[in-house]
């Protein structure tokens, strides 16, 4: 998908940040920058504070302390319409609160891009139909909204963030109502689109074998303010996940695959988590 103008390279960071949910600490003191070419997966329990983060992340919520970055510039400095082309969000629920055709859902999605008069070019409308090609939903172009199913709707909504077409990419459950095809599917697109042009993913996922062979590296959060950042493999390992996890993990590997599962109930204490 080519862009209308080059896309900057930069680096989002978290800096100091901490993040509270009434008297819950989320995450404390925690500082890391994520740079372009990476793919990260926010992994942890549920309540952990993984939409909190990629909210924060996003400018969207007011951070306990610290800041964040984008570019070396706070978020809050930036203008509006500036930080929609550097960064584009892809929220967990997605409302449609009226009927439009998927095509026009897409292409909302440039609205940063538009200049003089706000109407969208030529350029502006076949970036709408790469985004629908990459996920295979040309088909689909011209259907309501409404009348899409969940899953229909959540690579709809994955076409509308790439359409937007920022070097940056913020995704909270992506693979949400998904089946495994459109899971891996979604997720080789984002890696495809990195690899195409240096951008930075930043996505939440509970599939912790989809994120060791998708992602590049993981922040796991435990709930409890603590965090665990670095190469995915290195992160999401049976030893970090259990712990974050509070129970049992194991990696089994066969014929070069391998998955990351809960220890069977019955193997009690003895089956701790492997390597």
């Amino acid at each position: 998908m080519s862009s209308l103008a080059p896309l900057p390279t930069g680096s989002l960071s978290a800096q100091h940040l901490t993040l509270r949910a009434g008297a819950r600490t989320l995450l404390d003191d925690f500082t890391h920058t994520f740079f372009a070419g990476e793919i990260w997966c926010v992994a942890g329990p549920n309540g952990a504070g993984k939409t909190t983060l990629i909210s924060a992340l996003a400018g969207l919520a007011e951070p306990a302390a610290g800041q964040v970055e984008l570019d070396g510039v706070a978020l809050h400095a930036w203008r509006g319409a500036e930080l929609a082309r550097r960064r584009a969000l892809m929220p967990q629920d997605t409302h449609d609160a009226f009927a439009a055709s998927v095509f026009d859902v897409v292409l909302l999605n440039r609205l940063p891009h538009l200049a003089g008069w706000g109407w969208e070019q030529p350029a502006d409308r076949a970036c709408a139909h790469a985004a629908l090609e990459r996920l295979a939903l040309e088909p689909l172009a011209g259907r309501n909204v409404l009348s899409l199913s969940g899953g229909e709707r959540r690579r709809v909504a994955l076409a509308a963030v790439l359409c937007q077409d920022a070097p940056l990419l913020l995704l909270d459950e992506p693979l949400a109502h998904l089946d495994w095809h459109h899971q891996i599917e979604c997720l080789t697109v984002l890696a495809q689109w990195v690899a195409q042009v240096p951008r930075t993913i930043v996505f939440s996922c509970h599939d912790l074998t989809l994120a060791r062979r998708f992602a590049t590296h993981a922040l796991l959060m435990d709930g409890k303010g603590g965090a665990y950042a670095g190469p995915v493999r290195d992160v999401l390992s049976p030893t970090l996940a259990s712990r974050a996890f509070g129970y049992p993990l194991v990696l089994i590997e066969q014929d070069g695959h391998e998955a990351l599962v809960p220890a069977l109930p019955h193997a009690g204490a003895s089956a701790g988590p492997g390597r």
